[in-house]
């Protein structure tokens, strides 16, 4: 599987206001999250999983709390997820994830950047076969031996397991999640995660050089500076 799961850190970092590009990403999600299942952290996992990473990511407590307070009041703005999908500059495969509460102005903004930068949007399912939906946990140790037992009594369906510099990484299909992650609070107890997220992970990489390695960034810059957009995979090995 490789240090792939990185793009998406890599990614959002490049936009100059990124911090608060984070907050408005994860006030967004949390308040969908909490909306759809509930605002109660204890009775809802997925939010709860939400608000762990968070933290992770340094987002305040008020940004949170306001998300949720704000998804427990009546009516509020109706979002939805869509995902597109293309091929970047130096043709490499990207993945766009949004939430949005106007499909038609979404589309027509994530379009503008592939339009402005050389690239080409494509139709649904154009590229992500190409990826793999993992539920991806990293975090220190040195036995992978006892995680992939841990895992395999729990019945959860492993795809990887790497050890690499004294760190665990944990490679499931992206339904395994919640599965997966209990199944380790329960053989190790509290497990502080350096990655603990579901991505896309690009089963190939394409090389990104000379010109277009100016114009991906243009690129990365352009969709994360959309609010709708919230995560943004590719395959680019940037050289």
């Amino acid at each position: 599987m490789g240090r792939a799961y990185q793009n998406r850190k890599d990614s959002m970092a490049k936009t100059a206001n990124a911090k608060t590009k984070v907050y408005s990403k994860y006030g967004r999600e949390i308040y969908v999250c909490a909306k759809q299942g509930g605002p109660d952290p204890d009775g809802n996992l997925s939010l709860r999983n939400l608000i762990d990473r968070a933290k992770k990511d340094q987002v305040p407590t008020h940004v949170i709390e306001r998300a949720i307070e704000k998804a427990k009041g009546s009516g509020g703005e109706d979002y939805s997820a869509a995902r597109y999908e293309g091929f970047g500059p130096g043709n490499c495969m990207v993945i766009v994830d949004c939430l949005t509460d106007n499909p038609n102005r979404t589309f027509g903004d994530v379009r503008v950047c592939f339009t402005k930068t050389k690239s080409k949007i494509g139709t649904p399912g154009s590229v992500s076969h190409m990826f793999d939906h993992c539920a991806i946990f990293a975090f220190a140790g040195d036995d992978e031996e006892a995680v992939l037992e841990a895992l395999m009594e729990a019945e959860v369906d492993v795809t990887d397991i790497e050890n690499e510099e004294g760190r665990i990484t944990v490679f499931a299909p992206n339904t395994e999640y919640a599965k997966a992650k209990q199944a380790l609070a329960d053989a190790f107890g509290e497990i502080d995660f350096e990655v603990d997220e579901i991505q896309f992970l690009p089963q190939t990489t394409a090389p990104v050089t000379g010109e277009d390695v100016e114009m991906f960034d243009k690129f990365l810059d352009m969709l994360n500076d959309l609010d709708d957009v919230q995560n943004v995979y590719h395959n680019a090995d940037v050289q």
